[in-house]
């Protein structure tokens, strides 16, 4: 199956969800290239980085996942990178 490297972009907003992202993000823990996150105290905003190499549909799904959080916004870039998983 095909793969793609793509970077998801977060912002958490409400606190409460951070437990269920970082379970969420752990189920999809074997396509995490690499996680950067920035807690912004002076707006009370945490930003999260997510690189990942996997099936585009898995991608989506992950995004989507989180994106249902309350108080947390997703948003993917995908680049034109493929390779076939092994």
């Amino acid at each position: 199956m095909e793969t793609r490297v793509a970077v998801i972009s977060i912002i958490v907003e409400n606190k409460e969800s951070v437990e269920k992202l970082n379970n969420i993000l752990h189920e999809y823990g074997e396509y995490i290239i690499g996680r950067m996150g920035v807690p912004y105290r002076q707006k009370n905003i945490n930003i999260i980085s997510i690189a990942i190499d996997a099936p585009q549909d898995r991608i989506s799904a992950l995004a989507g996942k989180i994106g249902r959080l309350a108080g947390v916004s997703a948003k993917t870039a995908f680049s034109g990178v493929t390779s076939d998983e092994q």
